[in-house]
């Protein structure tokens, strides 16, 4: 990044903490590498297929790994998107973004590059998924914490996100507020609602 402020977060952000109900294991934060993409990829398709079939049909899920779901390549470059590792392996993921899109990896159409300026828009918060096996460990909140420190080392003071039916709980726990829900069409012609959610 290049920031001195944001690596500083970054480098505290490493530090190892306790998972929940994980006995000896711990979780370490650090930034993607486009050497994790394989793992990336693995990990969002069986998190959206596993965790998300509460408020999502099979057909809605398959449509949205094709269309929206998956690793934006702009976040890993950004140094923005984040991961979880225990015993090195990656089982959560998450990010911030300084762009306008709001959702949605390297397949989605509808990208917005352009920078955000800090004093006046909101920070993007991006693509969280978390893998079944470590799911209501308190992964997700970790993730957040982190981006939100990192992107306030930025400059940052507010946040907005489009969250899945499945993440509200969460990021409602954390502060965030719905605004409104989108209908995002989908490869298949379906449509999958999406919560836009905003924290001041």
């Amino acid at each position: 990044m290049g920031d001195p402020g944001y690596d500083r977060v970054m480098d505290a952000e490493r530090t190892s903490r306790p998972v929940a109900g994980s006995g000896e294991n711990v979780a370490r934060v650090r930034p993607a590498t486009r050497a994790d993409i394989p793992q990336l990829s693995q990990v969002i398709e069986r998190s959206a297929r596993e965790l998300q079939r509460e408020d999502y049909t099979d057909r809605q899920i398959e449509s949205a790994i094709e269309t929206i779901f998956g690793v934006d390549t702009t976040l890993i470059d950004d140094g923005t998107y984040l991961v979880v590792e225990i015993e090195s392996e990656i089982v959560a993921c998450g990010g911030w973004s300084k762009r306008k899109t709001l959702f949605g990896g390297d397949r989605w159409t509808q990208r917005e590059d352009d920078l955000l300026d800090p004093a006046v828009d909101a920070a993007k918060i991006r693509a969280f998924f978390v893998h079944p096996a470590w799911a209501r460990r308190g992964l997700g909140t970790l993730l957040l914490e982190s981006c939100e420190n990192a992107a306030r080392a930025a400059g940052f003071r507010r946040f907005e996100m489009g969250a899945t039916l499945t993440g509200v709980h969460l990021y409602e726990r954390r502060g965030y507020k719905e605004v409104e829900r989108i209908g995002v069409l989908l490869a298949s012609g379906e449509t999958l609602p999406v919560v836009r959610m905003v924290k001041d």
